[in-house]
């Protein structure tokens, strides 16, 4: 395995055994060709997860000593990516990873985070519907001006993640810290699946009260960014 791999792909994962090692054969078919690692961060899964991870020369996997959340897993992946591009999808399958050589693709036209925007969900009506007001007021609120900011599938260039400040509910205001950091950040249109293996870990539960307070913590945040330069 290179020092450096052209490209990073970081899943977080928690009890997904029964999803882990088919994502791990769809990855590779889809990056055929390209020279990637796989950072697998598993978030104190309580199941066989990690043992049924596949082994390889691409893979490193890091285990959390318990579970912190999902903004924790994709924080501890994001900053041990090695490439100059860095990956993130879920680790349950319904994120396809044939959407990735695309999402790269317009990252290379100037972009500095490629969001996916999962046009057609697959979910229950009332969970897109809840996803379809808490988007609309968190962009309108922070003014990050993208429709999907829950489909983890990001592809974003590695200078983006010194924007990204660890707390609970981080991964939901990652273009909103990028963008607010002067980068340039896009979605396009990506393939969502139903998930066939296991129960979704990372749910709405009553977050509503600690989502508000976190519109407010990054707007205040962001009307505070400072960035430099040096020549």
């Amino acid at each position: 395995m290179p020092e450096s791999p052209a490209l990073s792909v970081v899943v977080p994962l928690y009890n997904e055994e029964g999803n882990i090692a088919e994502l791990q054969r769809e990855i590779d078919a889809a990056l055929a060709g390209i020279d990637y690692e796989l950072v697998l961060v598993d978030d104190g899964s309580t199941d066989a997860t990690v043992l049924r991870v596949l082994q390889s020369e691409r893979v490193r996997l890091l285990e959390f000593e318990k579970n912190a959340g999902q903004s924790a897993a994709m924080h501890a992946g994001i900053f041990a990516a090695r490439a100059p591009v860095i990956v993130t999808l879920d680790g349950d399958l319904q994120n396809d990873p044939a959407d990735i050589p695309a999402m790269v693709a317009k990252l290379e036209e100037g972009w500095d985070l490629v969001c996916g925007w999962r046009a057609k969900r697959k979910d229950t009506s009332f969970k897109r519907f809840q996803s379809r007001i808490a988007n609309a007021v968190r962009s309108r609120f922070v003014g990050d001006h993208v429709r999907d900011t829950g489909c983890t599938l990001k592809v974003m260039r590695r200078e983006c993640r010194e924007a990204l400040l660890l707390f609970h509910g981080m991964h939901r205001f990652i273009p909103a810290l990028i963008g607010g950091m002067g980068w340039r950040v896009t979605e396009i249109p990506v393939n969502h699946r139903p998930r066939v293996h296991g129960v979704s870990k990372y749910g709405f539960g009553n977050r509503a009260l600690r989502a508000t307070m976190d519109m407010f913590g990054v707007r205040w945040l962001n009307s505070r960014r400072r960035s430099y330069r040096v020549k």
